[in-house]
């Protein structure tokens, strides 16, 4: 059983749960300093919900693609192509998972707003698996999912008031995301022309889907400036400091992945946006606690 548990968070790669949840944990943080009171049952529920939410789409994700990477050379030895995990294995523990996102809506009662949403957020972040299969825009999809953890995180706290503010971190996760998910896909772009699915780098190659990904990572620095704005007195310059260290980042980052040099792209994906989202995090806090 312990085995069988350890195949399935390497499955659905537990640990890059950090690339969504410290944005929802930081959008929680300016909630809490915006309404001046802190409840250890709300962050136990944040978690909860970010933790049973990825495993879902994540564990979705493997079963709607398992043929898929049974054929492609680079995912081949996923656990269910490989026969690690069987599909009756995965289907349960997604059902157990998304049972789980919806008990831990609870703990937000009396605010209810999460329990009436918990449908429409986990069947919007389930599609994604799908969205490869009709749209090159899957990338954008995707960012949008994690859009939905620093408002989600937000209207959990706070319900709608002053949910601005979280949407424009919201849109910088898109953003983000898409960049990042861009550079990803580039590794398996002569395999989704084959198997006639859709990415960026599969509609107009690398060399341009890298400029695509440069510009959606400039966007994302102009909305975090932007959020600064909006946010008045919650963020000053401790942020600022870290928006910039953010944009040094990304320029790091597009420095390593080039169209001849994309065997650094896991280096750029895992490392330098590990760093961000945990960077982000880290200086959110500080200015909400200076």
């Amino acid at each position: 059983m312990l085995n069988r548990l350890r195949l399935l968070l390497g499955m659905i790669r537990f640990s890059h749960t950090i690339f969504a949840l410290p944005f929802a944990l930081s959008s929680a943080a300016l909630a809490w300093k915006s309404k001046q009171a802190f409840f250890w049952l709300d962050l136990l529920g944040i978690l909860l919900c970010m933790v049973f939410a990825r495993s879902t789409a994540m564990a979705v994700n493997r079963l709607a693609d398992r043929f898929i990477d049974a054929e492609n050379p680079r995912t081949a030895g996923r656990h269910l192509p490989s026969g690690q995990l069987s599909v009756a294995t995965v289907a349960f523990f997604t059902m157990l998972c998304a049972a789980g996102f919806f008990a831990s809506t609870l703990l937000f009662l009396p605010n209810s707003w999460p329990l009436y949403l918990a449908v429409p957020v986990l069947t919007f972040v389930c599609a994604y698996s799908y969205t490869k299969r009709f749209t090159s825009l899957a990338h954008f999809w995707l960012g949008a999912s994690l859009l939905l953890a620093p408002v989600g995180a937000w209207i959990a706290i706070r319900g709608f008031e002053g949910i601005e503010i979280a949407f424009v971190l919201g849109l910088a996760v898109l953003f983000w995301v898409a960049g990042f998910d861009i550079f990803y896909a580039c590794q398996d772009v002569e395999f989704d022309r084959k198997a006639g699915l859709f990415s960026v780098p599969a509609r107009i190659g690398v060399p341009a889907s890298l400029k695509v990904a440069l510009v959606c990572h400039m966007i994302m620095l102009v909305l975090l400036v932007l959020l600064w704005w909006i946010a008045g007195d919650l963020l000053g310059w401790v942020y600022l400091a870290g928006v910039a260290a953010v944009a040094a980042l990304l320029i790091y980052e597009h420095w390593l992945v080039r169209p001849d040099g994309l065997s650094r792209v896991n280096q750029a994906f895992f490392q330098v946006n590990g760093v961000i989202s945990i960077g982000l995090f880290v200086v959110v806090v500080v200015q909400v606690l200076v």
